[in-house]
């Protein structure tokens, strides 16, 4: 049976294309789930299961790339169908406790966090999947290897897999940014405090584009069969981005005033690149916009802090 990769559109906040999980089927036919999405989205993800013949139960092994909440919501949810959760070493213990991690969500998102996000279940420890950089990990009869990936957040792997069939191909997460289909030219970069780190980013496209990769499979989302030209796009954007906020910075605005600056600005790329009016919200406006800004404007304060000491 050869190895398929199907993708489920979980339908984020009745956004089509927004947020994926990907569903690995290996050659015994047992299927791997690589991100879970929101917790707020579980239908979406279940009906998606249903429409290849999956209940949840069926999954016995999640490998998350990171455990923000667009990610890994759902994790805890899927521990309690029996899934084993395999995640970076940084984020497991967040997983079996996300106190900490709602407290930091809840500055950025503030009353709209369950709208956004919905409920973020515990995860058992036992059922917790610690993962190192290069570890391998076997699930569903396949061999998964764990690329440590930061730089939009410190705690970020993606998961290569190479299958006769396939080829090379890796689950980037966030590390490879956005991919919208209808405008391939526009890219969105989740920025987010406090783990915003530009030159670990570049590092890491860097470190992708070393891999030989002939698709990759971001979570926001689908296909990218352009590898080295979709690396290429999000390297400058990144630094577009970050520099377009340096600049801001020492013209003195501050933050609500960076953020209208930015706001504007993007829109504009969003214009320029034909993003589709629908998705324009969840890569431009709500919460991306204002998060963006205070991840970078963390990151060039960091600098300036390096820089005098």
């Amino acid at each position: 049976m050869p190895t398929a990769i199907h993708t489920i559109d979980v339908n984020y906040l009745n956004t089509p294309g927004a947020i994926a999980s990907y569903i690995v089927i290996g050659p015994g036919g047992d299927p791997v789930m690589v991100e879970t999405g929101p917790g707020c989205a579980v239908e979406g993800l279940v009906a998606g299961l249903k429409e290849l013949g999956f209940r949840p139960r069926d999954v016995r092994d999640v490998l998350v790339t990171h455990i923000h909440f667009d990610h890994a919501g759902a994790a805890g949810w899927m521990a309690r169908e029996g899934a084993r959760i395999h995640v970076h070493e940084f984020g497991a213990a967040h997983l079996v406790d996300p106190t900490r991690l709602v407290r930091s969500a809840e500055r950025i998102y503030g009353d709209r966090m369950g709208v956004l996000w919905g409920e973020l279940i515990p995860v058992p420890e036992k059922q917790v999947r610690p993962v190192y950089d290069g570890d391998a990990i076997d699930a569903g009869g396949l061999r998964f290897r764990a690329i440590e990936t930061p730089g939009h957040a410190r705690h970020h792997h993606a998961y290569g897999l190479e299958t006769e069939d396939l080829g090379r191909v890796a689950f980037t997460g966030d590390a490879a940014a956005t991919f919208v289909e209808e405008a391939p030219g526009f890219i969105s970069l989740p920025t987010p405090p406090p783990e915003f780190e530009l030159a670990a980013w570049i590092s890491s496209l860097d470190r992708l584009g070393e891999e030989g990769l002939d698709r990759i499979y971001p979570t926001h989302f689908g296909v990218v069969e352009d590898v080295p030209g979709h690396l290429t796009r999000v390297k400058q954007t990144l630094r577009d981005h970050a520099e377009f906020v340096r600049r801001q910075i020492d013209a003195g605005h501050d933050h609500d005033t960076i953020v209208e600056r930015y706001t504007n600005w993007f829109l504009d790329h969003a214009a320029a690149t034909a993003l589709p009016e629908p998705k324009v919200g969840f890569y431009v406006k709500d919460t991306m916009a204002s998060m963006n800004v205070s991840g970078m404007m963390r990151y060039w304060a960091k600098m300036a802090e390096r820089m005098t000491t």
